[in-house]
């Protein structure tokens, strides 16, 4: 299987899905990452250029991902890119990576940066139809980023409701910290939500509502089980 991280900002993709990406990487799946806005010019104790590159690399690294794919769209301000560049930019991805799995932010985060990459996702997700040379996706899903997925204040929006848990173990987990330390100034203490305890916290809890030792959850939007005809 093929899965690729479709997100916003670096470190989007570890705190949405790095214990996945551990896990399903050891397993054999190709991953490949997507960022939108490779650069975060206006991120809160951003490092230079070459050390956020070392930062992404080196998370990257541990996760196991196979490529990276970054754009310069503006940080904070997708809202003012023109739809169909942010949708074109996800479709050259897809082109690349041909997933089975698309994942990304789900449309009520908080943060306006992970909507309008959701919306350009859900457009993006529908090139097979148009290019038969594209490999057929299979399914789509919404990851929960903390510190952003769980305030959904907007009420007028349906917001993350899990169906979807995969099981990474502790080894995955302790992974996802691993990759997410690389980041320079991004992990927090207790009880923040990207803090060590609380990533621990929510994989525990998220693997008990499964039955699951650890997992990371997901919503599953889209999903398509073809049969030879």
């Amino acid at each position: 299987m093929n899965y690729l991280i479709v997100v916003a900002h670096p470190d989007d993709e570890v705190l949405g899905a790095g214990a996945l990406m551990y896990a399903k990487s050891r397993k054999g799946d190709q991953v490949d990452v997507c960022i939108l806005s490779g650069g975060a010019e206006v991120r809160h104790l951003r490092p230079g250029d070459s050390e956020l590159e070392a930062d992404i690399a080196g998370s990257a690294g541990v996760l196991g991902v196979h490529s990276l794919v970054k754009g310069d769209f503006p940080n904070i301000q997708l809202n003012t890119v023109p739809h169909l560049k942010l949708v074109q930019f996800i479709e050259q991805s897809i082109v690349r990576c041909q997933p089975d799995v698309v994942i990304t932010h789900h449309p009520s985060d908080t943060n306006n940066d992970h909507l309008h990459t959701s919306l350009a996702c859900q457009a993006a997700i529908r090139l097979f139809q148009r290019r038969p040379e594209v490999r057929p996706l299979r399914e789509l899903w919404y990851m929960e980023v903390p510190s952003a997925t769980e305030w959904s204040v907007n009420q007028s929006m349906q917001g993350f409701t899990p169906n979807t848990f995969v099981e990474v173990g502790e080894a995955g987990v302790e992974a996802k910290i691993r990759a997410l330390s690389q980041y320079r100034d991004v992990m927090r203490p207790y009880p923040h939500p990207r803090s060590p305890e609380t990533i621990r916290g929510l994989a525990a809890c998220r693997g008990s509502q499964a039955g699951l030792c650890y997992a990371e959850a997901f919503q599953c939007v889209f999903r398509r089980e073809p049969e030879d005809c």
